[in-house]
């Protein structure tokens, strides 16, 4: 039997006016905004709404707008049709958004976390000097094996396994300066450096995942019976504390994105249905598996014109 997951994504999708259409709709998801603000100290409404650009950049900002961004695209889907999925997940911090769709977490606690966690990962790495980039055109382990004769010069890992022919690496500068180098040695088609606010998903921001483990602890993790798909080794959970501990890991290990995907194929999943800004994660899918369908939800609008799609599930 078909079997569907709801899929969420990470960091880089933003944009000003983001989710302002789903709260026009919506009282109840504009009120969680506002009392988001009102409770943490912060303008994310406005940042979302306004910007400037810089700010909503900022990732204690860019995190929360992204997960309120996702979540107010699968409540709109929800409130219409009646779509269980067999599997949730997401990349990096759409992980937290993937745990606010089986029930794991309320959307407000999981607002909260990706805030802290946000600041958290800047503020771990105590001004070292870092880099990523993303890599395109070699293999996930052409780039594992540069990473670790780079990693003589100083640290760096494979932190994101986008697709089968782009990983990101992360870590300090030397490190992921000398692994471009290696990289474009052995003809990557490109190598792409990126802006960024931290070595994220590498050991130099381990001080983060001590933090987000404190921070998590204060915060009720529900039961549920549809299994998050883990980042940290694509794997199904349900069991709260193993998805406590993973998240804390997720902050420091790579992302096993293609391998998460994969896992969902191999056990019956043929649609996936994307919530989040831009649609980001069905280029990676495609890339992963052609033949896997994609249902992206970023706007009203892209609500409206997969309609007939939603319906055929």
């Amino acid at each position: 039997m078909a079997k569907t997951a709801f899929i969420f994504p990470g960091q880089g999708a933003q944009y000003i006016g983001m989710a302002m259409d789903f709260i026009e709709s919506n009282t109840e998801l504009k009120n969680i905004l506002e009392n988001f603000d009102n409770n943490n100290n912060t303008a994310l409404y406005r940042i979302m709404s306004d910007g400037p650009e810089d700010k909503l950049k900022e990732t204690k900002f860019t995190q929360p707008a992204i997960l309120f961004h996702s979540i107010a695209a699968m409540k709109t889907v929800l409130h219409e049709f009646n779509i269980t999925p067999d599997y949730v997940a997401g990349h990096s911090l759409g992980e937290f958004s993937a745990l606010v769709a089986n029930g794991v977490l309320t959307l407000e606690d999981a607002m909260y976390l990706v805030h802290k966690r946000g600041e958290f990962m800047i503020k771990a790495n105590e001004d070292k000097p870092f880099a990523m980039a993303a890599i395109i055109g070699l293999s996930p382990e052409d780039v594992k094996d540069i990473c670790e004769e780079a990693s003589k010069v100083d640290i760096v890992i494979a932190a994101n396994f986008n697709t089968p022919v782009q990983t990101v690496i992360s870590g300090s500068k030397a490190g992921v300066d000398k692994a471009c180098e290696i990289a474009k040695e052995r003809k990557a088609k490109r190598v792409i450096p990126l802006v960024v606010g931290g070595p994220f998903h590498s050991p130099l921001i381990q001080k983060a995942a001590t933090w987000l483990a404190d921070e998590m602890n204060k915060i009720n993790f529900n039961e549920t019976t549809i299994p998050v798909v883990s980042n940290v080794n694509a794997k199904p959970v349900i069991n709260t504390e193993e998805i406590k501990t993973n998240l804390a890991k997720q902050v420091t290990s790579s992302v096993l994105w293609v391998d998460s995907i994969k896992f969902m194929i191999e056990d019956g999943v043929d649609t996936f249905i994307e919530f989040g800004p831009k649609k980001v994660l069905a280029g990676m899918l495609k890339k992963i598996d052609k033949n896997v369908k994609v249902i992206s939800i970023d706007t009203i609008e892209t609500f409206e014109l997969r309609k007939i799609d939603l319906e055929s599930l």
